[in-house]
């Protein structure tokens, strides 16, 4: 048997804990550490429109000046993703 070290995408910690499984069978975690401000996640997701990095690609390429539908279509995600995570409050933005 082989551990994995898992540790937080947000915060990099590996104070992390399972915490059940979704409705399609897939673990999920829970990200223990006090300054976090990610809860629970998956490490691998179903739907390429959930991962964080690509919901900062959705982001950088706003910023670049590209269109909802040229984001979708390069990134491979619905129109509704890429508008839903540009309406989300409290972005942190990374210059």
């Amino acid at each position: 048997m082989v551990l994995k070290p898992i540790a937080c995408p947000t915060c990099q910690h590996s104070e992390v804990v399972k915490y059940g499984q979704t409705s399609d069978g897939k673990q999920r975690f829970l990200c223990q550490h006090p300054e976090c401000t990610r809860h629970t996640f998956l490490l691998d997701y179903v739907y390429q429109g959930r991962i964080p990095d690509v919901k900062q690609q959705i982001v950088d390429m706003t910023m670049n000046g590209s269109g909802i539908r040229d984001i979708a279509r390069v990134l491979h995600i619905s129109p509704t993703t890429v508008i839903e995570t540009l309406k989300k409050k409290n972005r942190p933005f990374k210059p």
